[in-house]
């Protein structure tokens, strides 16, 4: 299994100023896998340290965390010499002992050359929850599931990639987008959990595929009560539950009555919080204005939560894989939610886009996400099918006049008067497709015919 991210990893292990590495993901992602890969084709030896499954290294951090002094120890204890540059470290679930944290400041002052890779399940909680360690002093990548492009790659179609990327911005033969939209259907399956994709390819059962699913999804309600505050719990646990009824709302923005009759924001907001910190849900807030800087324009009031990963989010919504390879109408009905759920996540899958947003007029227009690169914004209305009609966007065009503006559905790649229609499936090549649609997007704005 592929996963692009190691890119990333060995561009850090190359970079000069490295600092060390803190890998923030959800559990079940593949941190660990994915960093031992890395250990494995970039260095020449890896010592891998649980400290979930060590409590007595605890000892080791609790008094002097001098670089030299850990090595040492560390060294000692697994009985090999750790050597500069040569040995990577991984400090996985590290948040279990803070000072293992803190001790990053000193690793990255006064021992750079040590190559330190940290990971862990609620890595993230731990880091918002005030963990000590300066900030400044380390850097940070995110895994996330498999994207749709990792999938194919899983799937063993190198060259169905190569091909959408040496396209161009040019219609796909019907023999092309009939294969990979039967990819796509299967991707709204499965997702992008490395489990559920090992599942599937070793067993091609759809019965052993959501056994593996729902494993997954116990697994994270067991971490509500192993990891979260315990006053938070049954908030934690009604929240989570009640993603897949905020996403079937023909307006996705969140409400809190559907988490639970009378619920106020202030009540759940530690829930929400430690949701989005674990990395197993997705806030993406409204913006009022779409113009530099996105955030400036963002209203806090509004906002739509989505879960992680498309096919844990059509397990908890108790859809069958048959509903969507079949395309029966339960699947017309809640696929546009499952087709933004993977929008969101091939657009997050992007190094270039920041922060993404969704944006509403006073009246009812309303388009999907909303993004920035380095110079430009972009609008993206999202189709579930091939209906092409996209009110909203055209009234978003008319108002800010974007440079490209884009649409994405089952339909075929063009590019027309300012609009870039990209299908579902090509939406990995995406930063490709900005820079050749740019040069072609003289007349940005234009009303939708």
């Amino acid at each position: 299994m592929q996963r692009l991210l190691i890119k990333d990893l060995i561009e850090w292990k190359n970079r000069k100023n490295r600092l060390p590495l803190i890998l923030k993901g959800a559990r079940q992602v593949g941190k660990t896998w994915l960093l031992s890969e890395f250990g494995k084709t970039a260095f020449d030896d890896v010592l891998y340290i649980n400290f979930e499954n060590a409590p007595a290294l605890r000892e080791t951090f609790d008094g002097d965390i001098s670089p030299q002094r850990i090595v040492d120890l560390l060294g000692a204890l697994h009985g090999r010499r750790i050597r500069p540059q040569e040995t990577l470290l991984v400090f996985d679930e590290v948040q279990e002992i803070p000072r293992a944290l803190t001790s990053l400041k000193y690793f990255a002052e006064n021992a750079p050359e040590y190559a330190i890779c940290c990971a862990g399940s609620s890595l993230g909680v731990a880091l918002h929850s005030g963990t000590s360690f300066p900030v400044g002093k380390v850097d940070f990548l995110t895994l996330q599931p498999l994207n749709f492009e990792e999938f194919l790659l899983a799937g063993g179609e190198d060259t169905l990639i190569e091909f959408i990327r040496g396209n161009g911005i040019r219609e796909i033969p019907k023999a092309i987008t009939d294969r990979l939209t039967d990819y796509l259907k299967l991707y709204f399956v499965i997702g992008g959990m490395p489990g559920a994709v090992s599942s599937w390819l070793e067993t091609r059962d759809f019965s052993v595929l959501e056994q593996k699913q729902l494993a997954i999804l116990e697994t994270y309600e067991n971490d509500f009560s192993k990891h979260a505050p315990k006053g938070a719990v049954p908030k934690l646990r009604h929240l989570w539950n009640s993603v897949p009824s905020q996403l079937s709302k023909e307006n996705r923005k969140f409400i809190y009555g559907l988490v639970r009759e009378g619920a106020r924001a202030r009540e759940y907001e530690e829930a929400m919080l430690w949701l989005l910190d674990s990395g197993l849900l997705r806030r993406v807030g409204r913006i009022t204005k779409a113009a530099a800087p996105l955030k400036a324009y963002e209203d806090l009031k509004a906002f739509k939560l989505y879960h992680l990963d498309v096919g844990l989010l059509r397990v908890m919504s108790e859809l069958s894989p048959d509903a969507i390879l079949d395309g029966i109408k339960i699947f017309e009905e809640f696929r546009g939610s499952l087709t933004e759920q993977f929008v969101l996540s091939e657009l997050t899958g992007h190094a270039f886009i920041r922060n993404i947003y969704y944006w509403s007029s006073e009246a009812t227009a309303e388009v999907d996400f909303v993004f920035a690169d380095s110079r430009d914004i972009y609008p993206v209305e999202v189709k579930a099918g091939e209906n092409l009609r996209a009110r909203s966007l055209k009234v978003f065009r008319e108002r800010y006049n974007p440079k490209l503006a884009i649409r994405t559905s089952l339909s075929n790649l063009r590019l027309d008067g300012g609009l870039l229609n990209i299908p579902l499936f090509a939406l990995f090549n995406l930063e490709s497709y900005l820079r050749q649609g740019a040069g072609d997007a003289q007349t940005a704005g234009r009303p939708l015919e």
